[in-house]
């Protein structure tokens, strides 16, 4: 599984990637997390509203921080 946060770096963006961090962990399941901060990248995927979250390519979440425990539901699939 691929996990990423997409975001520049602000407070939003830092506290989404420790609840995916943390969901993932409680999980216990095998994830490769990467924090996508490159402002081109994010806007060529289609992103208007950070921070963002994006599982195995397909965007979960857009402008707003997600809870562990939405993020553990997402993250189940």
């Amino acid at each position: 599984m691929k996990i990423e946060v997409l975001g520049t770096g602000c407070m939003k963006c830092k506290r989404l990637l420790k609840n995916v961090e943390v969901a993932v962990q409680e999980l216990g399941i095998a994830a490769e997390i990467k924090k996508v901060d490159d402002i081109t990248e994010i806007i060529n995927r289609g992103v208007m509203l950070t921070p963002a979250l994006a599982v195995d390519g397909e965007m979960k979440v857009s402008g707003r921080v997600a809870d562990v425990k939405e993020l553990k539901e997402i993250l189940k699939g």
